[in-house]
């Protein structure tokens, strides 16, 4: 009877324990910092959701799992709407949109590169890559496809090789991520593969974005959705030939995939997804003369294709709330910049950025053109309705309209 006894206090005793104190309790998320940036904003540097609704506003979808996001106006930096702006999180490869807004203009698209076993040393383990081959030349119209397109990190460690190597590319990263007050972003691997202390935000990111676009190059790059590359030389015969194949943008607005449609609209800008970072996304996208900006990072919902999905969320909810919401926060210009006159980019004239070259707004071009491209890629290019107001690497375009591929009216399969 006593051990009887025993044995029903001690199963009592457990039982209150496995109650009152679980075995494995689960792992609470990361929480937003209590004090973030306030760079474009005081209320930018607040934790939690930023928005404030007017008349006939739509409230905020339902479902946002991202530990950060941001819907801005491109054309007059108002931001509409945030999450967690500010927070400083790992940025996969939309870092690579920093590494474009800052090599790209060096190097015209003509010239040619052999690529050397040392550009390709050192990249880390489950890179994403183009398919680049030591000893073969590729132009850096190629390079830049391999970018874009693949998100190719050994296309980046190319461009990085001939600008002078990683170190001095990484330093020219990092002085203009400050020229552009993106001051979340520390740069550590050009090409946003993971890497201890770097991170950016979704601010920071945006910022970059909005840079970035008023380079022609930039946006035509970003916003293809498939093209030939280099293959291998071979020789076969005596003869010595060399095959391309076709790569496709990463870009799931921009593609498609099962389940998820293109986005009406769409036109860029640049992914990213690793294992410390998770999915990342910044888009740029046109409807009814708005063009809007939305970065998204690191959903906590891991089902497929989450990161777009909010993304397209935050898009749709953007465009409704325009003009009905009062601004949070607004996209900042970049350092020692007058907003009142326009100074084009060194070796950039204001119409090869996407400006007039005049100092008032231009009429509109209702046609649009196409652009036959290197290696027989074509890319249709409209212009958008509407005045911008866009902030470029080396100076502030004000009052110039601003080219955006004709994504709109899909283009049929090459």
């Amino acid at each position: 009877m006593a051990a009887k006894s025993v044995s029903l206090v001690t199963s009592a005793t457990l039982l209150a324990l496995s109650v009152s104190a679980p075995a494995f309790a689960e792992e609470k998320p990361p929480q937003p910092p209590a004090r973030m940036s306030t760079v474009g904003g005081a209320r930018l540097g607040q934790a939690g959701t930023q928005v404030t609704l007017g008349g006939g506003a739509p409230v905020l979808p339902k479902g946002l799992s991202a530990r950060s996001w941001i819907v801005a106006d491109a054309e007059s930096g108002e931001v509409l709407a945030a999450h967690n702006a500010h927070w400083r999180l790992a940025p996969a490869s939309t870092l690579k949109m920093l590494f474009a807004d800052t090599v790209l203009p060096k190097f015209p698209k003509t010239e040619k590169h052999k690529v050397a076993v040392t550009d390709l040393s050192g990249m880390g383990p489950g890179s994403s890559m183009v398919g680049i081959k030591e000893e073969e030349t590729y132009t850096v119209h190629d390079l830049w496809l391999g970018v874009f397109l693949k998100s190719g990190n050994d296309a980046v460690r190319v461009l990085s090789a001939m600008n002078g190597g990683l170190e001095q590319t990484v330093r020219d990263m990092q002085q203009h991520a400050e020229d552009l007050q993106a001051l979340d972003t520390r740069v550590v691997s050009p090409d946003g593969y993971d890497a201890a202390g770097q991170v950016s935000s979704a601010y920071d990111l945006t910022l970059i974005a909005r840079s970035g676009l008023q380079k022609k190059d930039f946006r035509e790059y970003c916003s293809t959705v498939r093209a030939q590359f280099p293959g291998e030389t071979k020789k076969k015969k005596g003869k010595t030939t060399r095959e391309s194949f076709e790569i496709q943008n990463t870009n799931r607005l921009l593609t498609g995939d099962n389940g998820l449609p293109a986005y009406q609209g769409i036109a860029g800008v640049k992914n990213g997804n690793t294992t410390n970072a998770g999915a990342t996304f910044t888009g740029v996208a046109e409807r009814n003369g708005k063009v809007l900006l939305v970065t998204v990072m690191n959903p906590e919902k891991k089902e497929s294709n989450e990161v777009y999905k909010e993304t397209a969320k935050l898009f749709d909810w953007g465009f409704k709330a325009a003009g009905k919401v009062t601004p949070v926060g607004e996209l900042v210009p970049p350092r020692g910049v007058n907003t009142g006159s326009t100074v084009p980019s060194p070796g950039e004239s204001a119409s090869s950025a996407g400006g007039s070259g005049s100092g008032s707004a231009t009429k509109p071009v209702a046609a649009s053109a196409t652009d036959k491209a290197a290696g027989g890629m074509g890319i249709a290019l409209a212009i958008t309705g509407g005045v911008l107001v866009l902030v470029a690497a080396g100076g502030f375009l004000i009052n110039r309209r601003w080219p955006l591929p004709d994504l709109m009216r899909r283009r049929p399969r090459q």
